[in-house]
C-alpha cells in the first residue's frame, strides 16, 4: 500500500495533497486500472485525515473520472473502455460478448509471442482492420494550458516510433477529429476522460499513455540536507505544479524549492545562479546544460544535475507499438 504523506501545516488543503497523490499514483500506474483503492477506515490512519475528508477526495476522483464505485465493495481504478489491448466497440462485440472475450486474449496473447499485426490480420481481420485503419494518423493531446507535457510526449513518441505525429490541444481535438477520416488519439492519464469523451462519439481510439513515476528523483530528493535549494526544470508547467506537490508531501518546508520552465530563459538562468542540485527532464536537461555555461563565471560552484528518465514509460510505448502496428518484426 501506498504511503501517502499529508502536511497538516501546509497552506495546500489536506484533501489536495491527497487527491493530487492519488491522481499521481494511478497517471503513473502505480495505481493500474482495475486496482482496488484502500477503503477510507485504511487512509484515515494512514494520513490522519478525517474519513469525510477522504470519502469527499474519492468522489473528487469519481467525478474527474479516474476510479468508480462499485456498491458493496470499494472504490477502483477506472478501466477505460479504449485500453491498449481492448477491442472496437462493434455491435458484434457486444451481441458475441464470449465471442469478444476469446478475440481479446487471443489477439494479445499473439502479439506477446512476437507476431506482427500483418501476421495476426489474417487470424483476426475485423478486429485488426479497425485497428490499422485508426493507426493512419497519431494525434497527441493535451490541455493548452499544459502544451509542454504534449511536446514532452510528441518528441519522445516520435522517437521511439518514428512516424510523424501532431499535436493537438484538447480544446481543438473535437474541430480536428471532424476534419480527419480515422485517426489514432493519445495523451497521459491525467487527461484521458476529457480526450475520450471528445473522441468516442466519433468511433476514434483514445489510448492513455502511462507517465514515469519519478521515484528515483524522489529518492535523491529526500535525502537532500535540510534546506537545500533545489531547481526543478520542465518544458511543462504540469510537471512543475506536480512536483511541487509531491516535493511539498515528502519534506513539507524543509527545501528551498525553484521552479522554472525550459523555455524561460531568464527564470533558467537566475535557477541555475540559486540551485544546489537540479532534476531536470530529458527535453530540458540541454538548455540547463546552457544556461549554466552561460552563468558560469557567477558561479562558486555548479549545481548537481538529475536528467529523469522518459515522460512516459517504456512499457507504455512498447503497447503503444504494438497497437499501431509498429512490434518488432
Amino acid at each position: 500500500m501506498l504511503q501517502f504523506q499529508i502536511q497538516s501545516d501546509s497552506d495546500i488543503p489536506a484533501s489536495k495533497q491527497l487527491f493530487d497523490q492519488i491522481r499521481f499514483a494511478i497517471a503513473s500506474r502505480q495505481y493500474s486500472p482495475g486496482h482496488r483503492l484502500p477503503s477510507t477506515r485504511q487512509l484515515a490512519t494512514i494520513t490522519g485525515l478525517h474519513r469525510n475528508t477522504i470519502s469527499k477526495v474519492y468522489q473528487q476522483l469519481e467525478e474527474a473520472g479516474l476510479v468508480e464505485s462499485l456498491a458493496g465493495s470499494g472504490i477502483y481504478v477506472k478501466i477505460p473502455n479504449n485500453e491498449p489491448g481492448n477491442l472496437p466497440g462493434s455491435p458484434l462485440f457486444v451481441q458475441y460478448p464470449d465471442a469478444s472475450q476469446l478475440i481479446q486474449k487471443s489477439l494479445d496473447e499473439l502479439l506477446m509471442q512476437g507476431l506482427t499485426i500483418s501476421q495476426v490480420k489474417e487470424l483476426f481481420l475485423a478486429a485488426i482492420d479497425w485497428r490499422l485503419c485508426c493507426s493512419a494518423q497519431v494525434l497527441v493531446t493535451v490541455p493548452t494550458q499544459d502544451l509542454g507535457a504534449g511536446e514532452l510526449i510528441l518528441q519522445e513518441l516520435e522517437k521511439a516510433l518514428a512516424i510523424p505525429l501532431k499535436l493537438v490541444p484538447l480544446e481543438d481535438l473535437a474541430r480536428v477529429i471532424t476534419e480527419t477520416k480515422s485517426a489514432t488519439v493519445v495523451t497521459s492519464r491525467y487527461f484521458f476522460s476529457q480526450a475520450e469523451s471528445i473522441a468516442s462519439p466519433h468511433s476514434l481510439r483514445v489510448i492513455p499513455l502511462d507517465i514515469y513515476d519519478y521515484s528515483k528523483e524522489l529518492a535523491i530528493i529526500k535525502e537532500l540536507p535540510i534546506d537545500s535549494r533545489l531547481g526543478i526544470v520542465s518544458l511543462s508547467p504540469g510537471i512543475l505544479n506536480v512536483a511541487t506537490i509531491l516535493i511539498h508531501s515528502l519534506r513539507g518546508d524543509d527545501l528551498s524549492l525553484i521552479l522554472a520552465q525550459a523555455s524561460d530563459r531568464h527564470k533558467l538562468q537566475r535557477l541555475v545562479r540559486s540551485a544546489q542540485t537540479i532534476v531536470s527532464d530529458p527535453a530540458s536537461y540541454p538548455m540547463v546544460k546552457q544556461a549554466i555555461v552561460a552563468v558560469r563565471d557567477d558561479l562558486i560552484r555548479p549545481p548537481d544535475i538529475i536528467c529523469s528518465e522518459n515522460y512516459i514509460t517504456e512499457k507504455s510505448i512498447h503497447l503503444l507499438k504494438l497497437e499501431l502496428g509498429l512490434g518488432d518484426e
